[in-house]
């Protein structure tokens, strides 16, 4: 049985306004202990893969699972534990780090449209084409740097989150009108418990890969980005591809909300498994027969 989870009050569509400062990074545990949380994950799994199965079988949507976040948020551990009881054979993940020179000599939406998914199947972004308009717009000198754009294209810098937020909408809107539609997660993590995780990373020896310096230089930008996230939600919210920002220090709770909303989604979905006519009820009846008979 699942949890009654309001995923509407997480999710931000254009319908009301996002203000980061004020969304909670945290709220009341959705499980009793451990055991009861694994019971409720494995459920929301089942059902997920279910839906993808029928969703194979339709062939006719895709669903497109955005994830965002700051360092240490979680993204690849809700990823991995709230997908990873579906069909590998209908979930595609591609991860999204700093640009090739192949990338970077293409407009900024290039490198991500190729690994859009196709009809029946769940493709994942670990991180995106957000990034545009997220740490770029931190450190807009890559703008002018290693993305070497045109001097009259980066003039006027609202000109160009405008422009880039419209080219997201454009895309997003292209894609549900062909049966893709894009949910967007923002890991809402708090700056103590981003602390509390980047030193359990320096403190554990089986975690020190998974530190990073530049993820602390990254933290004396910490305002910026919260700003960014928020103008991005804002501008780039829609019903056909809502923002949900999900509370993240407690990583339990995130990936029950997380597995929520796309089961929500799914279940909204017209799909059906093909019918099957007379004849072809005929074939199998034979085959039957041959099988049983061997």
């Amino acid at each position: 049985m699942h949890l009654d989870i309001k995923t509407e009050d997480f999710r931000f569509d254009g319908s009301k306004k996002a203000t980061i400062k004020d969304l909670p990074t945290s709220v009341a545990p959705l499980y009793e202990d451990k055991k009861d949380y694994k019971k409720l994950l494995e459920e929301y799994r089942e059902e997920i893969d279910d839906l993808q199965n029928m969703m194979y079988a339709h062939d006719r949507y895709s669903l497109l699972l955005i994830f965002q976040a700051m360092d240490a948020a979680g993204k690849d551990g809700t990823i991995k534990h709230v997908m990873s009881g579906v069909n590998p054979h209908g979930v595609e993940v591609s991860s999204f780090k700093r640009p090739s020179e192949t990338e970077l000599d293409h407009d900024f939406l290039w490198r991500t449209y190729k690994k859009l998914p196709g009809r029946g199947k769940i493709g994942i972004f670990n991180r995106s084409y957000y990034e545009e308009v997220l740490i770029v717009k931190v450190h807009p000198g890559i703008l002018t740097g290693s993305q070497r754009l045109p001097k009259e294209a980066v003039l006027d810098m609202d000109k160009v989150w405008e422009g880039r937020y419209a080219s997201i909408n454009q895309m997003e809107t292209h894609l549900s009108n062909n049966g893709t539609q894009t949910l967007k997660f923002f890991l809402n993590l708090s700056k103590e418990e981003q602390r509390q995780r980047f030193l359990a990373r320096l403190n554990t020896p089986s975690k020190n890969w998974k530190f990073s310096g530049g993820d602390v230089k990254e933290r004396g930008y910490w305002d910026k980005y919260m700003q960014a996230y928020q103008d991005c939600i804002n501008a780039t919210g829609s019903p056909h591809a809502p923002w949900y920002v999900i509370p993240a220090d407690d990583k339990k709770n995130m990936r029950l909300i997380v597995s929520a909303i796309i089961l929500d989604h799914l279940k909204k979905l017209d799909m059906s498994y093909p019918s099957v006519d007379e004849e072809r009820k005929a074939q199998f009846q034979q085959y039957r027969e041959m099988l049983n008979n061997e």
